[in-house]
């Protein structure tokens, strides 16, 4: 099985009804998100807890801890980015084989270690 992190701006899309579907990333995958992106979509989004549909994805997927690991490698790189090294380090973390995100710097990138780049599945 296919394990998938979904950056913070997927999430926000699969939030917004827009261009990823819910179902869609779920059939058949393991997903796994960084704990940082619960907390940047509940404040970008002004979302109010609680709430069923993030509660039904954070039921339905892996979560890789903020922890002193991935701030450490984050403050280092690969980009000058700090969230988005965050977000990279977890999907490492949680042992992920594609990155999905929609962030054209990360995109540009194509590969971190193992792991496929995306902005599709």
């Amino acid at each position: 099985m296919e394990n998938i992190f979904v950056d913070v701006n997927v999430l926000m899309d699969i939030f917004g009804d827009r261009k990823f579907g819910f179902e869609k990333i779920l059939d058949k995958k393991t997903i796994t998100v960084s704990a940082l992106s619960f907390h940047i979509l509940m404040y970008v989004m002004k979302l109010k807890v609680p709430n069923s549909k993030l509660n039904k994805y954070r039921k339905s997927c892996l979560i890789v801890a903020l922890n002193k690991k991935v701030i450490k490698d984050a403050m280092i790189g690969p980009t000058d980015d700090f969230e988005d090294n965050v977000q990279l380090h977890s999907a490492v973390i949680g042992d992920c084989d594609y990155f999905l995100t929609l962030d054209k710097k990360l995109l540009k990138m194509k590969y971190f270690g193992k792991m496929r780049i995306s902005e599709r599945i």
